[in-house]
Formats: C-alpha cells, structure tokens, sequence
C-alpha cells in the first residue's frame, strides 16, 4: 500500500481476504471475459458460424491475464469501461475480433457479472453466519444451566440462563441465514436482453427466429450457474434486486448490533467479556481497561451497513424508464461496501461468540442480590399454604422489601430483605432452603436451550458441515 493514497479501511482492517478477491478487478473483469467467451460458445452453437473456433480458443486462453494497464488507456481514450475492455480483450484474442460482445449491450457483463458477485458473496456471507450460529450453540450448550439475572429496560427482572440468553444472539442470527439463503435460491440473472431488455439485436443476428433467442437466454443463464433469468428488463435488471439484498444484508447487521452491545453491556457489568489477548492493550492512558473492542468495532461497522440500506431503494427509485445510469456509480459503492463491512463484522461475530469468557461468580453474585426481591411472591404462597392471611403477610413483605431498597439506595449497604424476612414471626413456616434456589426460577430456560441446539442448530450444521470451524483471524 502507498503511503500517500488513501485506502478504505473496509480492505486494509476488516474484510477478509476472500470477500476482497470476490470485488477484485481480476474477478470483475475476469467474469466480463467469461461471459464474452459464453455468449459467442452459445451463439455458436446455435448456429452463427462467423465466429470461429480459434475465436474461441483464444477467448478461452485469455479469461484471465488482463492487461490492466491497456485497458486503462483504452478507457483515457473511449471514457467507456466496457468498450475499453472490449477492446483489450480483441488484442489478446485476435481471432475474436468484431465478434466479442456481439448483439450485447454493456449491460450483458456489467449486471450479469455484479448478479454472480452478489450471489458468490452471499454464499460466503451464509458460511460466516453458520459458523456464528454454532459457535453460539456451543457456547449456548455449555452455559444452559447457569442462572443469571434476565434484563428488561437494562433493569433486573426475572431469572434466565447464561445458555438461554445466547439462543436469541443465535436465533437472530439464524433469521439472517434464512433470509440470504432465500435471496440465493430465488436470485435470477439478467440473462441476454440487449440494450433495452427487448432481445432486438440477438433476433436480428438470428434471422427472426424467436426459439433460438429464447434457447440462446437460456443457455448462458445456465452456463453460469442460474436457474432463470427475468422474463422481462430493461437495460439493467430490477435495481430493487440490490435493494432487496442489502436489505438483508442490513438484518444482518441489526442482529451483529445486537449481540454486540450485549456482550458490551454485559462486559460493563463484569459478568461476559469478549476474548483478551496477553497483550492487548485497552487504553493507552488507563492501563488496567480491558475495553470491549472487536464488538465495539463490530458495532461501527454493522451502523454503517444499516446506513447503506437506503441507498439502493432510492437508486431503484430513481430509475427512468427503460434506465439511467445514475446508478453505476452508486452500485460501485453501496453494494461492495455492504459485502465487505458485513464480512468483517462476522468474523468478528465467529471470533468473539468462539472465546467468549463467562465469570460465573459476578453473575452469582448478581442473583444473589436481587434473588430476595424475586423469591417475595414464592415466599407469600408458601406462608399462605401454611394458613397465613393472605393480604396481611402481602403488606409485612411490602414493608420489608421497602426498607430494604431503602438500605440498598440510600446507605449503599447489602440487601438484607432476607435477614429482614427471615426474622419474621408471622414467615417461620417458610422452606427458605428451597424458595431460594436460584434454579428454580429459571422455568424451563434449559430446556428450550437444548430444544433450540437440536432443531434450529442441528440443521444448520447438517447444511454447512463442511464450511464450519474454519479459522478466523481478525486483520487488525
């Protein structure tokens, strides 16, 4: 990297290398060469003899070792991306020349080739997820019997599992996995239209033979991998596609927010904290900081994503008629940076969810204090069941959990509620023992934990068997 250029932060910290090979130029360009090579191997076939085999084999022998540096003068000159690279790929195929890009418009490689990068990207993006989720489970798996305070408004409320908790960072998650795998399977490409979307071009090179046109759409749209195209387009394919996959792309970012600034909170708290190395430092003026810093980076990312949301739905609004090309300079930004910020942010989902550390005496020390405020209706049943008034033993417990919050609020001293309760003549026949075992306030947390890992989990590590616990190494 040169010191004196600026580079995005998205390629030099926090995407991986893969994201960064998919929106590479190489690949870009290198796809507007593959589907050159198809869309003449098709046309050929069909019957338009004019291009030749050796045509062929020179495309097929040059897919990949772009002169980039000619292309650029073509494009000084042209200020035309696809016409210079039309250009440069006829000198390195010679025999090609005059038949490359025949009957296309720029739109033939420019959308096709974004609609494989996006599918290509998202594909990646599903293993991430998947490895998120089951780092999840595992961590949910190990953790479904520790009590620990539930939090609603941030404020204590009734008890639920260290493991429980970590099924609903899981599901949302998975909602997400579900979602991309949606866009994946009911992708369609843009296929052969020409330049605007009524196939005039290929039905003139075809002498008026409607089949063969038809045939000729559907053989490149295989070719790559689709299993449609759009019936109709106009020069571009529907920008609300691009919107609807960064929209998905943005859930997912809301649940990476999420788990995040969970772990934040609970970090702040001192009862979770996100993995520590040896010598990280936290802050450089408060040496003992152990700063929550990949979910706090996570969390500046995923914002960003969500930030970007929009801008595809008004690029889709934006569309005149047939099209405008107000939208190629967008799409260059919007729909890469969403990719690339969302990949960061999963590896450092994966990276966190795999070494999260639990301190569970902080969190029993947690229950601990607030446990008698909770226990107060389980105390009431009890003393009621051995005949006490029931109205009446409501007001004695009322006015001991007040002065006990009182001592707790105003003097900073331990919650002596029990103490208070305890030494309560008309509460003697209370089993204290047993009312005050935290696991049984916890319902049926572990259950639905287990019951979440086998039937949302398991299948998700059925599908991606073969991508899970791959490594992952944060850039920076």
């Amino acid at each position: 990297m040169s010191q004196d250029r600026y580079e995005s932060p998205l390629a030099a910290r926090n995407a991986s290398p893969e994201m960064l090979r998919l929106f590479s130029p190489r690949r870009k360009f290198g796809l507007w060469r593959r589907l050159w090579l198809e869309l003449a191997r098709c046309q050929r076939e069909l019957g338009l003899h004019r291009i030749s085999a050796q045509a062929l084999e020179q495309m097929e022998a040059h897919l990949d070792d772009i002169d980039f540096e000619l292309a650029g003068e073509w494009e000084q000159r042209l200020r035309h991306d696809v016409m210079a690279h039309v250009h440069a790929f006829e000198q390195a195929a010679p025999a090609a020349k005059g038949i490359i890009h025949l009957g296309a418009t720029s739109q033939y490689v420019v959308d096709n080739a974004d609609l494989i990068l996006m599918r290509d990207a998202m594909r990646l993006l599903c293993g991430r997820l998947a490895n998120a989720i089951d780092a999840l489970g595992e961590f949910a798996l190990k953790w479904k019997d520790l009590p620990t305070l539930g939090y609603t408004h941030f404020q204590p409320a009734q008890l639920i599992t260290v493991g429980k908790r970590a099924t609903l960072w899981a599901q949302d998650l998975l909602l997400d996995l579900q979602e991309l795998e949606h866009r994946i399977d009911t992708l369609q490409f843009r296929g052969v239209k020409g330049t605007t979307g009524t196939q005039a071009s290929f039905l003139s090179l075809f002498d008026g033979d409607h089949d063969k046109v038809e045939q000729l759409d559907r053989m490149v749209t295989n070719r790559f991998g689709f299993r449609e195209s759009f019936a109709v387009t106009g020069q571009t394919y529907p920008r609300k596609i691009d919107a609807q996959v960064v929209s998905a792309l943005a859930g997912v970012a809301a649940s990476v927010h999420r788990f995040c600034n969970d772990v934040r909170l609970l970090a702040g708290l001192k009862q979770i904290e996100e993995p520590f190395e040896p010598e990280q430092v936290g802050s450089s003026a408060m040496a003992y900081k152990r700063n929550p810093m990949r979910c706090e980076r996570a969390t500046g990312l995923a914002r960003f994503v969500i930030s970007l949301s929009t801008s595809p739905l008004q690029t889709a609004a934006e569309q005149w008629l047939e099209r405008t090309l107000d939208d190629s300079s967008n799409k260059r930004l919007a729909i890469p940076e969403s990719f690339l910020a969302i990949d960061g942010c999963l590896l450092i989902v994966i990276d966190v969810a795999r070494g999260l550390v639990v301190y569970p005496r902080v969190i029993e020390a947690a229950v601990a204090a607030e446990l008698p405020f909770m226990a107060t209706e389980q105390i009431l049943m009890s003393a009621v069941r051995s005949g006490g008034d029931r109205q009446q033993l409501h007001e004695r417990i009322r006015q001991h959990a007040q002065a006990a919050a009182e001592q707790v609020k105003l003097h900073a001293r331990p919650n002596d509620l029990l103490t208070r309760l305890k030494q309560d003549q008309a509460l003697t026949s209370v089993a204290w023992d047993q009312i005050l075992d935290p696991a049984a306030f916890i319902g049926r947390a572990s259950e639905q934990t287990e019951q979440f890992i086998r039937c949302m989990v398991g299948p998700v590590r059925v599908r991606y068997a073969g991508q899970l616990g791959q490594a992952v190494e944060l850039r920076v």
